[in-house]
């Protein structure tokens, strides 16, 4: 009998009802919307970081973090990267030299780390190819070919086939010029990663760090770095553990980048802080229609007592009010959200007009929407836990009538 009344009572004044299911649907869609976002962008940071910079897994020689001294290269890396490329959790790996020096051109010069890549396997790791905007990707048709972003040729005023001179220090500890030739010019969306590397062949790379004129087996054999991109990203921990004691250290990417790490564990805390904060606003909402409710229903109330209805099935009358209109509003809020989310995540939100800001912090400019499952759960604990807290008071309000003063209320 209790629950039939409250739902009853809710449709008294339809129009004042709709009107708050609608509010605490719009929070709830809210919510989604804004979770969705804030964790689109920030897996776009971590996946462009991952992708570009860190990969999943890298390994060094133990001594290289420290100053990155051109000196400390791996042990016959070629033989590690075929061990690595048996493992099933390994989508790609490729070696790399790696060296810091000075790149300049008739109008300027800028400091850029250098990366000597096999294209092939870098192709496969990074996709470097296919972000090539201008000219061609390395060919290795002619020596010292090289890659440089779209803002470097900016600065530089370079262009394809433009002569560049790279200032390096090779494995003597001397400083080694050298010509190269620009055949591509890259763009990555990653405007500190574009204007800090440029990428030349891994043979040309090693040729200029020993003063050798032809590939030996020696310097072939040169490489800093090997970078791993896993099937998945939860199996990085499980490969470190596979390839520890092979003659190098090996990091994941949350070690190699502990910002990476800290906003992954942000992700999680996402959805609670917007959550908390729209539920927080529609806390007085709800407080404030049932508490007009209540005020309306005075002398009805008193008559209710009057005859025998005691306060603790007011008060369970008062409550399912409340939590009747979040039964009703969360679904269509949920429907509404999950329906938004779908087509962002599907088709990404544009934010092209923001595009050179996003770059600057190496964030795409087409977001992908996306909420944790967990998440989906989440709201109706919240929304439930708002009609509830909401209802107190006025439940409270309603038990503390007289019955006999109510009755005579006007």
């Amino acid at each position: 009998m209790v629950p039939i009344l409250a739902w009853r009572n809710l449709w008294r004044n339809p129009t004042r009802t709709l009107v708050l299911i609608g509010a605490i649907a719009l929070g709830v869609w809210a919510a989604l919307f804004m979770t969705g976002f804030a964790t689109g962008m920030i897996k776009s940071y971590i996946n462009n970081a991952i992708d570009q910079v860190t990969s999943h897994v890298q390994i060094h020689h133990p001594k290289y973090a420290l100053d990155q001294d051109v000196r400390f290269t791996l042990d016959q890396p070629e033989k590690y990267l075929a061990r690595i490329q048996e493992n099933e959790a390994v989508k790609a790996a490729a070696v790399r030299t790696l060296a810091n020096g000075m790149i300049s051109s008739a109008k300027g010069a800028r400091g850029i780390k250098v990366k000597g890549i096999d294209p092939a396997d870098e192709a496969a790791l990074t996709g470097l190819d296919q972000r090539i905007v201008e000219g061609t990707f390395l060919e290795g048709k002619r020596k010292n070919e090289i890659l440089i972003s779209r803002s470097m040729a900016e600065k530089l005023r370079a262009k394809i086939r433009t002569k560049l001179v790279l200032n390096l220090q090779d494995l003597q500890g001397e400083i080694t010029p050298a010509a190269f030739r620009v055949v591509g010019i890259f763009h990555t969306g990653n405007k500190p990663f574009d204007e800090a590397h440029v990428f030349v062949s891994r043979k040309d790379l090693n040729l200029l760090l020993t003063h050798t004129g032809e590939v030996t087996a020696g310097v072939d054999e040169i490489g800093h770095e090997i970078a791993i991109l896993l099937q998945d990203a939860s199996q990085a921990d499980q490969v470190k553990a596979d390839l520890q004691g092979a003659g190098g250290k090996v990091e994941t990417y949350r070690e190699i980048s502990p910002d990476l790490e800290l906003y992954e564990s942000q992700m999680s805390f996402v959805s609670i802080i917007y959550l908390s904060i729209i539920m927080l606003a529609l806390t007085f909402g709800i407080v404030n229609t049932m508490l007009m409710a209540v005020l309306e229903r005075i002398r009805e109330l008193g008559m209710l007592m009057g005859i025998g209805m005691n306060k603790a099935k007011v008060f369970f009358m008062i409550m399912l009010e409340a939590i009747f209109l979040g039964l009703v509003a969360a679904p269509a809020g949920l429907l509404l959200g999950i329906s938004t989310i779908y087509f962002l995540g599907k088709y990404g939100l544009d934010l092209s007009m923001y595009s050179d800001s996003l770059e600057m912090y190496g964030m795409s400019s087409i977001v992908y929407f996306d909420v944790p499952m967990k998440v989906y759960w989440q709201i109706p604990v919240f929304v439930g836990g708002t009609a509830i807290l909401a209802a107190l008071y006025p439940a409270y309000k309603a038990i503390s009538l007289r019955p006999v003063e109510a009755i005579r209320k006007l």
